[in-house]
């Protein structure tokens, strides 16, 4: 008996292993999770814990030095360049090397083979769209390019002499919440993250809505409701500018082109939710040297964006944020100069309609020809289930995402796609965009930056630039391509070869100025230029609120310090409401006003129009006018069978401050003739009304910070890695332009004096362990509108704020 309970026992302590071993579902093998030598436990970090010491590396030329400083930013200085991205790539690795993976996997559609089954429509959808494709074609351009490639290749070799050093136990806890281990680093890894920041600033896709709106109303009404200029705009290069060089020939409009409607709702362009960079002249600062300010708006995740770095080596001494898997330095200033990027909302993704021959797919018609299919299979694999193929189909124009009654219906990201449509996107080619900041990284005047703009591709940037030779400039700058006016704003057709891409704008003829006479440059996702330029580059932009209140405030700016530039980067003045807010008021039915409606107009009379966080009045102009909106446009943009979107937030101000007897204002379903006086009273009750429910009676409840509350999710949404909640101000139309996802992913100012000095924060921190103290310990000051000193070093540093340890090879 006694040996039966025994074996027994045995078998049960045997299942029992194998089970808190094995994952089931979503749960980690619990058994290796809570190991207290391998599991979660080893992934806590003190605040003054710095494990990193002198260590000798494997395929070091030369020693290196890093100097930590207090937010263990890496200060890293290296003898040759091979040892500095080298270096770079494994400390990056070091603290970030989980995002990394993740972020890669996401971009080529592998995280099936993590996570299972639940991922296989999603990286369908990521290799249907061609990223990797795109990738591989960047890849094989760095052949034209050994330079290049040898700084992958050795950053790349840093990350795997990272991954290489690791026992499970040391693996980032995502690893072991989600049971898998890290892999070599290749380059082409750093190319697909390069690739997803393309596909994050390409925004959404309107030529569906738009093909239907002209299918409904004709070209006359889509023109006027859907103008190519906004009636009032402030572009990024100056107003009257000249163009010095001669056009090139435009392509020709094709006498006709079909509009196909379609039933497919898109995903649009979000309004407002944008970038900031601008430039002053030392004219108009206290030091007599130029200023240089950036914050790029993005998703907002934890780990942080962006990963802050100090570059040095012979010939260059650089520092700014990195993207976490690709070398150099993205945003930042060296002892010459300083740069910034917004981005430019090219139209650079179009849409064509695809005529096969047959059901076999393996023929389409273009130019009065059959012409051959290309197909290229993509083997998924997937975590405890079968391997997966997938053909997708291409033409010469890209993939055809999906085929009739191929796409799936119960996956969002699917939406955004028609069926039957070739995919023609600049993020498909060949391009050197790495090259761009590796000799940013090194210029040191005006005509370096010019340089290195040469090699961008996409997505296409505004790139801001200062020196300190006091010269400033910017620059719409990337692969434009050429077409003709209006290309692309409807679905085309793609057996015409009129309707293809005539190759790009020429490269010196992107628009750019230099040392304007209004002394000052700046960008926020705003139109390129002025009706003057010769060139299509898109017919819709970002919202102008933040270009209009951005241009106001520095024209009237004189002895600008860096705390200037501070304040304006945390500016949440609406130019909306200072535009629309006393006309709104006037149109105001205030007879029958029930107690809480009048407190809330008495809030309204006496808003300040900024969108600070204790603002209640914020809270009721943000739902008044967002339901003003809906009231004027629904009824007749509205059809889900038939689906449209509403005109611009422009295109509206521009009704209610001028056209107030418009046509549209009326609601085409009811019997009734409604006004414009309707339509503001019954939003500015609706706003009240869903205040009250979804926050009681007026209280502190009804700030502008607790109704639009926002907190730092983490990257993969795991609970309990995000952040607190934020109790913060800024708005889309803002300058502080925050969203409830989104917002400045690095807040930057930098002085052109000499030395250089700079200014800036993450909201986060540089590691990527939420067990650390620098997973998020820059949030505070962020969230907070305040900036750090950057440590600008010249040589290595060992104080009490500073850490600095030795790498050499062995």
């Amino acid at each position: 008996m006694k040996y039966a309970k025994a074996i027994g026992l045995s078998a049960f302590v045997i299942a029992f292993t194998i089970i808190l071993n094995t994952k089931l579902g979503d749960i980690p093998p619990l058994g290796k999770f809570l190991n207290p030598f391998r599991g979660f436990w080893k992934n806590a970090e003190k605040i003054n814990r710095f494990s990193l010491q002198d260590m000798a590396l494997d395929s070091l030329r030369s020693p290196v030095s890093i100097t930590f400083d207090e937010h263990r930013i890496p200060h890293i200085f290296a003898q040759n360049d091979d040892d500095l991205y080298f270096i770079q790539g494994y400390l990056t690795a070091r603290d970030r090397l989980w995002q990394m993976d993740f972020q890669t996997r996401f971009a080529a559609g592998r995280l099936s083979e993590v996570v299972g089954a639940k991922a296989l429509e999603l990286d369908r959808y990521q290799r249907r769209m061609g990223m990797g494709y795109g990738a591989e074609n960047m890849v094989k351009q760095l052949d034209n390019d050994p330079e290049q490639k040898r700084v992958l290749q050795r950053y790349a070799d840093g990350v795997n002499a990272y991954i290489n050093q690791l026992k499970p136990g040391d693996y980032p806890i995502e690893f072991k919440l989600l049971d898998y281990k890290p892999e070599k680093w290749e380059i082409i890894n750093s190319a697909l993250l390069l690739k997803l920041m393309s596909a994050t600033l390409a925004g959404g896709s309107d030529e569906f809505y738009m093909s239907n709106i002209l299918k409904k109303y004709g070209p006359e009404i889509t023109s006027d409701l859907f103008p190519d200029f906004y009636y009032k705009s402030n572009p990024v290069i100056p107003a009257g500018t000249t163009w010095n060089f001669k056009p090139v020939a435009i392509p020709e409009i094709p006498d006709t082109y079909t509009a196909f409607n379609s039933t497919i709702t898109t995903k649009q362009h979000e309004s407002g939710i944008g970038s900031n960079n601008w430039a002053l002249s030392g004219n108009k600062t206290a030091s007599g040297h130029p200023l240089l300010a950036n914050d790029p708006h993005l998703n907002l995740t934890l780990p942080a964006i962006w990963y802050q770095v100090q570059l040095s080596s012979p010939g260059m001494n650089v520092y700014g944020v990195s993207i976490p898997g690709s070398p150099g330095v993205i945003i930042g200033f060296n002892q010459h100069i300083a740069w910034g990027v917004t981005n430019v909302y090219a139209d650079v993704l179009d849409w064509y309609s695809v005529k096969f021959k047959d059901n076999q797919h393996k023929q389409y018609w273009y130019n009065n020809q059959w012409n051959t299919i290309k197909q290229r299979i993509e083997t998924i694999r997937v975590r405890g289930g079968k391997t997966v193929s997938d053909t997708v189909l291409y033409t010469h124009q890209g993939p055809v995402v999906y085929l009739e009654n191929q796409k799936p219906g119960n996956f969002s990201k699917a939406a955004n796609v028609p069926q039957g449509y070739a995919l023609r996107w600049i993020a498909h080619d060949p391009s050197s965009d790495i090259k761009t900041f590796y000799l940013l990284n090194r210029a040191k005047n005006y005509d370096d930056y010019r340089k290195a703009l040469t090699c961008f591709t996409a997505p296409a940037q505004n790139f801001i630039f200062a020196s300190t030779n006091n010269d400033i400039a910017i620059t719409p700058n990337g692969y434009f391509p050429l077409k003709w006016k209006d290309q692309g704003k409807f679905l085309l057709d793609g057996s015409n070869p009129q309707n293809d891409w005539h190759g790009r704008i020429p490269a010196d003829q992107n628009p750019t100025v230099k040392n304007p006479p209004q002394g000052y440059l700046v960008s926020a996702n705003q139109p390129s230029t002025d009706s003057t330029y010769p060139y299509y580059v898109n017919w819709e932009f970002s919202l102008n609120e933040r270009a209009e209140r951005l241009n106001a405030r520095l024209s009237a700016m004189s002895n600008a310090t860096v705390d200037s530039m501070r304040n304006l980067q945390n500016d949440n003045y609406s130019m909306l409401a200072d535009e629309i807010l006393p006309t709104l008021l006037s149109y105001l039915n205030r007879d029958n006003l029930s107690a809480t409606e009048g407190e809330c107009l008495y809030l309204m009379k006496n808003w300040n129009k900024r969108y600070n966080a204790d603002e209640k009045a914020a809270s009721i102009f943000e739902i008044w006018q967002q339901n003003l909106s809906k009231e004027i446009w629904d009824d007749d943009f509205g059809d889900t069978k038939f689906p449209m979107r509403y005109p611009s937030q422009d295109r509206t101000v521009q009704l209610i401050l001028h056209e107030p007897d418009s046509r549209w204002f009326d609601n085409v379903k009811t019997p009734q003739k409604e006004t414009l006086k309707d339509l503001v009273d019954k939003s500015f009750r609706y706003a009240v009304d869903s205040l009250v429910r979804g926050f009681g009676p007026v209280s502190y409840q009804w700030q502008w910070g607790n109704v639009r509350s926002r907190r730092v999710n983490h990257l993969a949404k795991i609970a309990g890695f995000g952040s607190r909640i934020l109790h913060i101000g800024g708005a889309k139309g803002a300058v502080n332009a925050l969203g409830p996802e989104s917002g400045p992913s690095w807040r930057m100012v930098v002085d052109l004096s000499n030395p250089v000095k700079a200014y800036g924060i993450i909201p986060g921190g540089q590691s990527g362990n939420p067990g650390s103290f620098y997973y998020d310990d820059m949030l505070t000051i962020w969230s907070t509108g305040n900036l750090d000193s950057l440590h600008f070093l010249i040589s290595p540093v060992t104080d009490k704020k500073f850490h600095t340890v030795k790498f050499s090879n062995r």
